[in-house]
């Protein structure tokens, strides 16, 4: 399995482009609603690297983690501060205070979805549910969702009308990630499209609830990826870490102000295709093996 490997498999230099690739790969997926765990499991297959698997995948995830937090640092100050004064005096009416639980209550479902997965699911990287077949028909359903939500969302609801419910809501909405292919922005965002959200504004919720999944993930794998021989080393992991935090940042920004003005269509042509293509690939490798 690649690029987790024997250390004598690849060399430094080759190992260090795989993780480039592969950090250039997860910057660009993790906040798109395209599905980060879906793209890091096909393009390395295409690569002919071989699946890197869940733990590699997590760890790389933590290049996109510190990226949304150093993008979103006075917003989660502001949360932070606002949660400490609601304790404070009990009044949590305050955005800041609400979108602090929202998060909080919303990050339940995808960590009892996670932990489910770890118990029930042991081989998880082998498992039916990370199959290409499964994955294009996931992105094709997730498509079709985004694009109703597109269709039939009001659009008018902003960040600061944040409610704790909404937490549980697109908290629900970002737990079905852990099904490669659903995409967790993706996801989040279709949920809040439907609740009425802005777009930028359920983006921006988006990739705030996502850090507590999305660091929790990593540091969860991070022990058992380097429990592993790496190919390389740890300067090639690092490398891809870095790599990926530089393109999330780039992708982060890009994506909020791309949805100031457009809508959300393209991603649902986008992942049509993806989808369409993984089944005719799936289709084309088993008559190879018939």
């Amino acid at each position: 399995m690649l690029p987790i490997a024997s250390p004598q498999d690849i060399g430094v230099w080759e190992a260090t482009w795989r993780y480039i690739v592969l950090g250039v790969v997860q910057g660009l997926t993790e906040f798109l609603p395209i599905s980060s765990t879906a793209h890091l499991k096909v393009v390395p297959l295409l690569l002919g690297w071989g699946d890197p698997g869940v733990a590699v995948t997590a760890v790389i995830q933590l290049g996109s983690i510190v990226a949304v937090l150093a993008y979103f640092r006075r917003d989660l100050a502001d949360v932070g501060g606002g949660m400490l004064r609601a304790s404070r005096q009990g009044d949590w009416q305050e955005p800041e205070a609400r979108l602090g639980l929202a998060i909080l209550l919303g990050t339940l479902p995808i960590l009892v979805a996670g932990l489910a997965i770890k118990r029930y699911i042991p081989d998880y990287d082998h498992s039916l549910l990370r199959s290409l077949p499964v994955i294009g028909w996931v992105s094709i359903a997730m498509a079709l969702l985004l694009a109703l939500a597109e269709r039939l969302g009001r659009r008018r609801r902003l960040l600061a009308e944040v409610r704790v419910r909404d937490g549980l809501v697109v908290g629900l909405a970002q737990a079905l990630a852990v099904v490669p292919g659903v995409s967790r922005s993706g996801s989040t965002l279709t949920a809040s499209l439907f609740d009425g959200w802005r777009r930028a504004d359920a983006a921006r919720f988006s990739f705030l609830l996502g850090i507590p999944a999305i660091t929790l993930a990593g540091l969860i794998e991070l022990k058992e990826a380097l429990a592993k021989p790496v190919a390389g080393g740890a300067i090639p992991l690092l490398v891809g870490i870095v790599t990926a935090a530089v393109v999330s940042w780039l992708a982060i920004a890009w994506l909020l102000r791309f949805l100031q003005q457009h809508s959300t269509w393209w991603f649902v042509g986008y992942r049509l295709l993806f989808g369409l293509s993984l089944l005719l690939w799936a289709g084309r490798l088993s008559g190879v093996a018939d």
